[in-house]
């Protein structure tokens, strides 16, 4: 039936990046294997779970082509406790499954190839292009500013935005709204499109990509799914149904205090008063600007603290409060020296934004009380 030899280097690289589609828990069996296909001379290993499903391409030397389905957990550690590179796994008619790699040898039962849920089928026009290492990027720089709960579906998911050449990311959990632009390789232009992706299927995706910057990812867009392809894996994934929020609606270019800060500095003093504030607690840091500085300061049942720092100023005196770490994640996702933070009032959104426009963070402000 099915015979092959593999580079064990080669086989687990493909066997991780299909496991991140394998369920934790289904009622379908089948789900909780993965797939080792040769078939037209391409041997692939893929998973389901239903929501997403991954297949990755890895070179083996096909003796005798077919299909089978192995408990993924069990084959997984099979594999990579083998004591040499080379590899040898041959399925019987039986479903009966051999591995050897020099003395150690291995049997398993494999299920029927057939019975495994393929992947869906999306249809491929024009792909949206862009490199590896952009993509990885727009992805960590967002990713944090989905919801944790599924209160709200669409909240747990990101925008995919495509106007133009422009592909615009956007993740909102209803106290912030992370925002990424990025310019795209595509040479043909594509029809403007809005799909929400899972916030899972995003988190995957970013551990699995290399982020090359010379390597690229091809990404098609069907009604009910999107593709991303590169480097011989395909991921596809169920897109979430919906009309995502007008984000648009919540930003504005309006504002009465700018403030311009050496990102690290204020990073550093942030995360400074974060050491007074247990997981449980909601307390606000407090910005208090008055001319060319800021006044930090925090208090808890723990302790307070107060700093200083240096600031370019625009506009008028102010004070706010915030989410000490809706800031840190911001700040973080940033690589800039200097970040520039917008102001209207102690009520109203604060925007971090870069002037190129690749870049918007709108963060709510709390209440808080002066004493």
């Amino acid at each position: 039936m099915l015979d092959l030899f593999f580079s064990k280097a080669k086989l687990m690289q493909a066997i991780n990046t299909s496991m991140k589609a394998v369920p934790t828990r289904t009622s379908l069996p089948i789900l909780e294997c993965l797939l080792l296909e040769a078939k037209n001379g391409i041997v692939t290993v893929m998973a389901n779970d239903m929501e997403m499903a991954i297949r990755s391409e890895t070179g083996g030397t096909i003796i005798s082509e077919g299909t089978v389905a192995l408990d993924a957990k069990l084959f997984s550690d099979i594999i990579r406790n083998l004591p040499e590179d080379e590899i040898h796994i041959k399925v019987d008619s039986n479903l009966q499954v051999e591995i050897t790699s020099a003395d150690a040898y291995f049997t398993m039962s494999g299920k029927n190839g057939d019975d495994f849920i393929g992947m869906p089928s999306i249809s491929k026009g024009i792909p949206v292009v862009i490199s590896q290492l952009t993509l990885k990027e727009i992805i960590e720089q967002t990713i944090f500013s989905i919801a944790a709960n599924e209160n709200n579906k669409m909240m747990t998911g990101e925008l995919f935005e495509i106007k133009g050449n422009t592909l615009r990311v956007a993740a909102l959990d209803g106290h912030r709204i992370a925002i990424r632009y990025s310019v795209m390789n595509n040479r043909e232009s594509i029809d403007p499109v809005s799909v929400i992706v899972p916030g899972k299927t995003l988190n995957d995706l970013s551990r699995i990509i290399t982020g090359d910057a010379s390597k690229m990812v091809n990404i098609y867009i069907g009604k009910n799914h999107i593709l991303f392809a590169f480097e011989g894996t395909t991921l596809v994934s169920r897109l979430i149904e919906g009309e995502y929020f007008r984000i648009d609606q919540m930003i504005t270019s309006n504002y009465e205090t700018k403030l311009v800060f050496n990102r690290k500095r204020l990073l550093n003093c942030i995360e400074r008063s974060v050491i007074l504030v247990r997981e449980s607690d909601k307390k606000p840091l407090i910005l208090n600007i008055k001319n060319g500085s800021v006044t930090l300061s925090l208090t808890s049942i723990i302790g307070s603290m107060k700093e200083e720092i240096e600031v370019e100023k625009e506009g008028s005196n102010l004070m706010i409060g915030f989410n000490p770490r809706f800031l840190i994640d911001a700040l973080r996702a940033i690589n800039d020296e200097t970040v520039t933070l917008y102001l209207t009032n102690s009520r109203a959104p604060g925007f971090i934004r870069d002037e190129e426009g690749t870049y918007i963070y709108l963060i709510l402000p709390v209440n808080f009380v002066t004493r």
